[in-house]
């Protein structure tokens, strides 16, 4: 009893007010509120105007089939980035993060230098590559007379995704590795466990939690980004695109704003959801 009592009394003084600590909570309480709060809540209001005889924005999105088209397209397509990204970059990570050879630190830098591109930039080195005058077309012309050209497209969008994704995952499988608890390997190899066997039963087991919460980050970060897919082409059926063209060329706010809202909330579940198994599964995100 004494010891439930203790613990009673230290849960209730974790949450006592303080007002003197509070105060410290003031500047990020004003930025919360200025620049998430009051902006979110203004567009989920102006998701729900309505223009016209068209009903609202949420209506117009859900009740139209090239909506739910970009917004199933964009979600398929983040989702084959991050498993894509998860296996290149899984594989690479635990390499990188268990050998040790002469020019290792630069490979990593090399590896993970994507991160300090912007959107423009990935889209511009996917042209380069696949583009009309890229290295692709290039080659298809020398080889059989004809261009190949993929950057104005989903593959070419992919591509430039599964660029700045990669390195993420790169150096969360990395720290995940240095990690893991080496008696397990061991002990699994002592008892006759094969290469494959000691990977599938005690590696990918212990790395799952960083996994999951690295390709829930990827995949946010697939849904939402703009400035690759809009330097490769605004003809693509993209929600963001979408967005950009429905607030750019109609000034059709209302749509614009419950594209918006309805992008973040499917993304905002996903994520929901991966935190509550992580937190399970006893990692962190």
């Amino acid at each position: 009893m004494s010891n439930r009592s203790a613990v009673t009394a230290d849960s209730r003084s974790l949450w006592r007010w303080r007002p003197g600590a509070a105060v410290a909570l003031v500047p990020a309480a004003a930025v919360l509120l200025a620049f998430w709060i009051l902006p979110l809540a203004h567009l989920v209001l102006l998701g729900g105007e309505s223009r016209g005889e068209a009903g609202s924005g949420y209506w117009q999105v859900l009740s139209s089939g090239q909506y739910l088209s970009s917004l199933v397209q964009t979600s398929v397509l983040a989702a084959s980035v991050t498993l894509a990204a998860l296996l290149v970059g899984s594989i690479s990570g635990v390499f990188l993060a268990r050998q040790r050879f002469f020019g290792r630190s630069a490979l990593v830098a090399l590896l993970t230098f994507p991160l300090a591109f912007p959107g423009v930039v990935v889209g511009f080195l996917v042209i380069l590559l696949a583009g009309r005058q890229g290295v692709f077309a290039a080659l298809g012309l020398g080889l059989v007379g004809e261009r190949w050209v993929f950057a104005y497209s989903l593959a070419g969008l992919f591509l430039g995704y599964l660029y700045f994704s990669i390195p993420r995952v790169i150096l969360t499988v990395m720290a995940a590795s240095e990690s893991l608890d080496a008696s397990l390997e061991e002990a699994a190899r002592s008892l006759g466990a094969s290469h494959w066997r000691v990977t599938w039963d005690v590696i990918v087991p212990g790395l799952m939690p960083a996994l999951v919460s690295c390709g829930a980050i990827c995949f946010a970060t697939s849904m939402g980004a703009f400035g690759t897919a809009f330097t490769l082409g605004t003809q693509l059926n993209v929600t963001p695109v979408a967005i950009y063209n429905v607030f750019t060329n109609y000034a059709n706010f209302s749509v614009a704003a419950a594209l918006s809202v309805i992008l973040g909330a499917l993304t905002w579940v996903v994520l929901l959801i991966v935190r509550k198994w992580v937190r399970k599964a006893g990692g962190l995100l």
